[in-house]
């Protein structure tokens, strides 16, 4: 299969924010009682409930790696783009509680390239969208 510079920028782009997400899974995974103290210790003056943080700290690995791993295969890639813009919709929410505008500024320039790539979804190719999701 041919693709165009168009196609081959989004498949491109696809495949680096699904490694992206899918590393910061793999790596959290086998440390998870680790990362987890870290994000409860992080949010402790934070006005969330302790329970609520140590779900979302638990949580947060498994849903990046299976986003990531979604993208790479670029299975479901609409659905694994909207839960890739719910997870730093949610990380952009605890940072401003945290006032790390530094964080913030960072996940907003995540959240600009999921909106690019989903303006430009019908350019997804080399993927298993084809075979799962008919058209």
């Amino acid at each position: 299969m041919k693709l165009n510079n168009f196609e081959l920028a989004f498949v491109l782009g696809r495949l680096l924010l699904g490694l992206n997400f899918l590393m910061h899974g793999l790596v959290r995974i086998p440390k998870l009682d680790v990362f987890q103290a870290g994000i409860l210790k992080e949010f402790a003056a934070a006005p969330l409930p302790a329970r609520l943080v140590s779900a979302y700290a638990t949580a947060l690995p498994f849903v990046e790696g299976g986003v990531g791993l979604l993208l790479l295969l670029g299975l479901w890639t609409r659905p694994a783009l909207v839960a890739s813009m719910l997870v730093i919709m949610s990380l952009v929410f605890g940072s401003s509680l945290l006032e790390k505008w530094n964080l913030v500024g960072d996940q907003l320039v995540y959240g600009l390239y999921i909106i690019t790539l989903v303006l430009h979804l019908q350019r997804n190719r080399l993927c298993l969208d084809a075979v799962a999701v008919p058209a």
